[in-house]
């Protein structure tokens, strides 16, 4: 009786596992554009500083079949931050998973051009009680070379905003 059972979980989950294969060998990789790809080259460690000084870095992974920049932000706090960067349509939308607790989407303008500078502008936030609480509005992605970044982060709170600059150079 257990080596039935054993022999059909076995055999359930090779199944499983060959359909599994067989589903990613049949999707197509993800849509890409000039300049989303110049995006996923951003993949690897980078180290850097803010605007104080403090250690900064980040880990950026293409996930979801090449669909998805992932961004992992460690600062020297016990802040972490995730960034999802993806195609929509002819537009490159952010969601920043906030270490406030919210979860702002920005976007670029359309098709934007692979030379290096990225404008993602305020579209909506999730996670706030209030449309005013704090979250962040805006960020400016800029790529002198494969190998230096620099990213303008503006923080919206009540009106009142704040800019934080965090200078990047490649590590891996």
């Amino acid at each position: 009786m257990v080596r039935t059972i054993l022999g059909t979980a076995l055999s359930l989950f090779l199944l499983s596992s060959a359909n599994q294969i067989h589903a990613q060998e049949m999707l197509p990789p993800g849509r890409s554009t000039p300049a989303f790809d110049q995006l996923k080259a951003l993949a690897g460690e980078w180290e850097g500083k803010n605007s104080s000084g403090q250690p900064v870095k980040i880990i950026y992974s293409v996930v979801s079949n090449g669909s998805v920049v992932m961004e992992h932000m460690s600062p020297a706090s016990p802040h972490e931050m995730i960034t999802m960067y993806s195609l929509d349509g002819d537009r490159i939308m952010v969601t920043h998973y906030c270490s406030a607790g919210n979860q702002p989407t920005m976007e670029t303008g359309r098709s934007p051009a692979a030379n290096g500078k990225y404008d993602f502008s305020f579209v909506r936030v999730s996670g706030t009680k209030t449309p005013d609480e704090g979250h962040m509005a805006s960020l400016s992605l800029s790529m002198p070379d494969k190998d230096h970044l620099t990213q303008v982060w503006t923080f919206d709170n009540h009106g009142k905003s704040v800019v934080d600059t965090f200078t990047y150079a490649r590590v891996k």
